[in-house]
């Protein structure tokens, strides 16, 4: 498949020119003027190379290319222009971070030339940020999928908070859930510095003791400060420290941050968390959110507005939903747990809510062959055709 690139000048017919001359080597887009150009980047065209024109009305190319790298940073931008004076040089290259400065009239050899140079950049570029995330995701699922495996009271929920915690940022229109789905999976990972009794107390709202008690309120400093030590992780770290936030600046930790600087991701995971602990409680949602909103001080008021209408929707599809008992066997990789799964001898291995995945049917498996596994089990799953026509029958 040709490589885009998108051609901004505020002369039709350089455009007309333009694609013409590379039409058949490339996938050409063509914007007249800056304004038109942002337009062809925010409708999700993946540009592997950007040209404009220096002298346009209204946007000039290096404003026009500045921009452009805020909404398509991987892209490789590079500049036309007639007047090659210093500093027009200087800015092109410090704001609107240039791949190539070219004058004008370009010889089309050079220009292509320039072109192929750009796109076996960018290639290297996301061909290297999709190995290593492509690397450090499955090494995250790896680690989770284990902690969930020691740990399951502790680590059970954590793709269902991940989960939640997409939804809501889609409600809220970010851009980038990458660092708060990472958050999400990692919030409680400093559940294991903390000695079983003290956890189960403080999970099950248990009193604690005054030495016990600390340990609990600095969790986010120590689950960020063990994120910290994980190359590309640092700001997953902050979200997990700030996850206790109040919105008004109380909460953990003490410091002077508050309201929008504390990082959305933060506030985001703080409206869902303890959203799920009410619940787990045996609060309803509807009395849950009637709590919360009680306590508008700990949280981000629009994002506990957008977290409500998702739950709500949420618990409005539920009919969508059924519930079944099965056998191991009939388990299945998307199936929820609605009840634990422990051994034949009573050893927890999952916690209701808990998602299956792979991983997990592997150790159930192996469990089943030496200490067995209680069954059948109870799981909930998304209603297929023939499951609403057998109800509808029944």
């Amino acid at each position: 498949m040709p490589d885009k690139i998108l051609f901004v000048d505020d002369e039709e017919n350089v455009l007309s020119a333009l694609k013409r001359q590379f039409r058949k080597t490339h996938e050409v887009h063509t914007a007249v003027g800056g304004a038109a150009g942002l337009e062809a980047i925010d409708r999700g065209e993946s540009f592997a190379v950007i040209v404009a024109d220096m002298q346009m009305p209204e946007m000039n190319g290096v404003e026009f290319l500045r921009e452009a790298k805020k909404r398509s940073p991987d892209s490789q931008r590079l500049m036309l222009t007639g007047n090659a004076d210093q500093k027009t040089a200087t800015d092109a290259v410090n704001e609107g971070c240039v791949f190539r400065f070219l004058n004008k009239p370009c010889p089309p050899d050079l220009l292509a030339s320039a072109l192929e140079d750009g796109i076996e950049q960018h290639r290297l570029i996301t061909a290297e940020r999709e190995l290593l995330e492509g690397t450090l995701n499955g090494s995250i699922k790896l680690l989770t999928d284990i902690l969930s495996i020691v740990a399951p009271e502790s680590f059970g929920k954590s793709m269902a908070l991940r989960k939640m915690a997409r939804s809501a940022a889609a409600n809220l229109s970010m851009q980038s859930t990458w660092n708060l789905e990472v958050a999400a999976m990692f919030s409680n990972i400093a559940y294991v510095t903390i000695p079983a009794e003290t956890l189960e107390r403080a999970l099950s709202g248990g009193s604690l003791s005054a030495v016990e008690q600390p340990m609990i309120d600095r969790l986010p400093e120590v689950g960020s400060n063990l994120l910290a030590n994980i190359p590309r992780l640092e700001k997953v770290a902050r979200i997990v420290l700030y996850k206790e936030k109040h919105f008004d600046g109380g909460g953990f930790p003490e410091d002077d941050v508050a309201g929008d600087a504390i990082p959305q991701e933060s506030r985001i995971l703080k409206v869902l968390s303890d959203l799920e602990h009410l619940k787990a409680q045996g609060m309803k949602l509807a009395v849950a959110l009637q709590h919360m909103a009680k306590q508008a001080s700990r949280y981000d008021p629009a994002i506990l507005e957008e977290v409500s209408k998702l739950m709500t929707a949420e618990q409005a599809d539920a009919e969508q939903i059924i519930t079944k008992e099965v056998k191991l066997n009939g388990l299945q990789a998307g199936h929820v747990l609605l009840t634990n799964i422990e051994t034949e001898d009573g050893k927890l291995l999952y916690n209701a809510g808990k998602e299956i995945t792979a991983t997990i049917l592997e150790r159930l498996y192996n469990f089943r062959r030496i200490s067995g596994i209680k069954e059948p089990i109870k799981i909930s799953m998304k209603a297929t055709d023939s499951d609403k026509s057998s109800e509808a029958a029944a």
